[in-house]
């Protein structure tokens, strides 16, 4: 992809009046492809003048099976079009030689797509746009008893423990390695898949560490107590909006809920940097509905071409997706699996 097609993905993009998800930008794509070697992007031009009007980034896989590029660790997909561009999902799968386009985070809005989604989700979001004083405010109203038990913990941290500091951006590579050590534990622990055992995972989180884009920038935020981190957080920013994607914390401090505390220093500090949105992904999490304002609606599923290969698509995922929406649905049996994913990850740790 050229620069002049990475700033004419910029300006439809900045036209399109969805939020500044820095997952939607050039950057993440680039970042991607350069670990991922069956990243592609998909340029549609204009019939008439040959210029760019819109861009699809995507994996291909065998018997043309596509995904969202970075499916599994992006937290927000889709294509970047001109308005009215009048094309149909069809046409574009066809144009890709794709049989199919599998998307769990696709925005809304996505007009291409949308209507291909088997199931809708929330996305919690916090809203700092008035101010991280009107949010704590807020926030003071709403949930009295967690934010005074909160602000009590981060206190007594600063009694028991040493100085409580805080870094919004932090630049050290020794903050990020702990932050990732944390977090491959934690996935460890609670029987989940350690996305950081994957090579390209852990490569892409490094490089987009240092990517300083204006509208895709990593941001690392480091809580730290006596100089020593007790929680951490990466994620991605744009001007507007910082992408939450991998906090973590250290578990000897977990008595002071660190990870909570760091995320209202991040809101604060994110509201100071003009950031109005911070978007704490998909999937449900006591912290998340504690923090949140909101939330924004993203979709799971998949855009098929008709035809045996799209058959085959569906009878590979489909089975599994609704066992998993099935048990999504239904908190009580959500948290006994939960419950079990924790004691094999135990069981595992042991």
């Amino acid at each position: 992809m050229s620069e002049a097609e990475a700033e004419a993905w910029r300006e439809l993009r900045a036209r399109s009046g969805a939020p500044a998800n820095p997952f939607m930008e050039p950057e993440f794509t680039r970042a991607v492809g350069s670990v991922r070697p069956r990243a592609r992007v998909a340029v549609v031009q204009d019939a008439g003048t040959g210029e760019p009007v819109g861009f699809l980034p995507y994996e291909k896989g065998r018997l043309g099976r596509g995904r969202a590029i970075g499916l599994g660790v992006s937290d927000c997909q889709g294509g970047v079009f001109r308005p009215g561009l009048g094309l149909s999902a069809r046409e574009l799968l066809t144009g890709c030689s794709l049989s199919a386009w599998e998307f769990d985070n696709l925005e809304a809005g996505q007009e291409l797509f949308v209507p291909a989604a088997a199931a809708a989700l929330e996305s919690p979001v916090i809203d700092v746009g008035a101010g991280y004083a009107a949010y704590e405010s807020a926030l003071r109203v709403r949930s009295p008893k967690f934010f005074r038990t909160t602000a009590a913990k981060e206190r007594k941290l600063g009694r028991q423990a040493g100085e409580v500091r805080f870094v919004f951006d932090e630049r050290d590579p020794a903050a990020l390695r702990t932050l990732m050590a944390w977090k491959s534990a934690q996935y460890r622990r609670t029987g989940r898949r350690d996305r950081f055992a994957q090579v390209w995972i852990s490569v892409l989180v490094r490089r987009l560490a240092a990517t300083r884009a204006p509208d895709c920038a990593g941001v690392l935020s480091v809580l730290y107590v006596a100089d020593r981190p007790v929680a951490a957080h990466f994620g991605l920013r744009s001007r507007t909006v910082l992408s939450c994607w991998f906090p973590a914390y250290d578990p000897e401090f977990a008595k002071y809920s660190p990870g909570l505390i760091l995320h209202l220093r991040m809101a604060e500090a994110a509201a100071g940097a003009g950031i109005g949105l911070l978007d704490l992904g998909r999937g449900a999490a006591e912290y998340k509905d504690a923090l949140k304002t909101g939330g924004l609606r993203v979709y799971e599923g998949a855009a098929v071409r008709p035809g045996a290969r799209a058959a085959l698509h569906w009878l590979s995922r489909e089975p599994s997706r609704r066992a998993h929406t099935f048990v999504r649905n239904r908190p009580g049996l959500a948290g006994y699996a939960q419950a079990t994913l924790s004691r094999m990850g135990r069981l595992r740790v042991r």
